[in-house]
């Protein structure tokens, strides 16, 4: 596999300066702790909102610094979690008189480094909350995970609790929203390709021809089931099936809708999934409010998608169509 790298190990931190030194009036880079923060963090006003996970996944988390999104962002190595310190150095930087916010991936590393950070901070007096983030509907009775992983619907908790902050809530009142919006929000993916992280150098599972991944996690961890490739509209209600099972959606509802790419996927495929998706959604009687096509959440350069449903009312609604700004400049 072909990938511009110079050494592995400094693929993060190359990758985090480029951003800091593409978006010098937005962003500080802070190179001890992997840290991109917004250039105007902390504020006296409001909650601080901060994420970390593992690197590979961009934009998430690093990409969405910003004015009604995150105020900082820790990422570890290529599907790894970011050490305990760096969580606990980010807290420190980013505390603000009315506290920090601590969104986490359900996955058993991030877990661990949020908590222990967590627990560090509060002993030195600062004000921290978690939350952690659960939305992938793949995982069943799993023995080598903490329970369901966060995957792309971790955007929808994000986005809302970053506008919550904004308008000057205070911890308490930010960790229910984010509850809220991660109890009505259900993720399934699948993979056409493996991904190959840059350390590894090869494909980090092998896949035929005509094989995919039904369920894949998005660090490759195994899904549901392997089958063979079919059309798009058999994948797309192999995945959207579970998913609006789940909560359940029924007739009536009002949701989000994204088709989230995993990073090798042409968005004129996400355009197409996303058709199909809303006509399935809408022969079921579920109506789409709110529409989300892109890559949110990667798999570096995995081939394939994900379907996320959100089941809207008046405040998620609101809170999800509230301004934002990221501090990476597109255009």
């Amino acid at each position: 596999m072909k990938k511009f790298v110079n050494e592995p190990k400094q693929f993060v931190p190359e990758m985090l300066q480029g951003i800091a030194l593409a978006n010098p009036d937005t962003l500080t880079y802070v190179p001890e702790f992997n840290l991109i923060m917004r250039k105007d963090a902390p504020r006296e006003d409001k909650v601080s909102i901060v994420q970390g996970s593992g690197s590979g996944h961009e934009p998430a988390h690093v990409l969405t610094v910003g004015r009604g999104m995150l105020d900082g962002a820790c990422p570890g190595d290529v599907f790894s979690a970011p050490p305990m310190d760096y969580v606990y150095e980010t807290a420190k930087r980013l505390a603000s008189p009315k506290g920090v916010l601590l969104l986490v991936n359900n996955y058993t590393g991030d877990r661990m480094a949020f908590e222990m950070a967590s627990e560090l901070a509060e002993a030195e007096g600062l004000a921290v909350r978690t939350l952690f983030i659960d939305d992938d509907v793949s995982v069943q009775d799993s023995t080598y995970t903490v329970g369901r992983r966060g995957v792309a619907g971790n955007f929808f908790v994000m986005k809302a609790v970053g506008a919550a902050a904004e308008e000057g809530a205070d911890l308490d009142e930010l960790v229910r929203v984010g509850e809220k919006v991660n109890s009505v929000t259900r993720t399934m993916g699948l993979a056409l390709t493996p991904c190959t992280p840059p350390a590894k150098g090869s494909p980090l599972f092998e896949l035929g021809e005509d094989e995919i991944e039904i369920g894949v996690g998005i660090h490759g961890e195994p899904g549901r089931r392997r089958g063979k490739l079919a059309s798009a509209d058999e994948l797309l209600a192999e995945i959207l099936e579970p998913v609006v099972a789940d909560l359940p959606f029924s007739s009536g509802d009002r949701v989000a809708l994204m088709i989230n790419g995993l990073g090798g996927t042409p968005i004129s495929e996400l355009y197409l999934l996303y058709g199909r998706a809303h006509q399935q959604l809408a022969d079921r009687g579920i109506t789409v409010g709110r529409s989300y096509v892109g890559e949110y959440c990667t798999s570096l350069d995995m081939a394939g998608a994900s379907v996320t449903l959100v089941r809207l009312d008046d405040e998620i609604e609101r809170l999800l169509a509230a301004p934002a700004e990221i501090g990476v400049r597109i255009f």
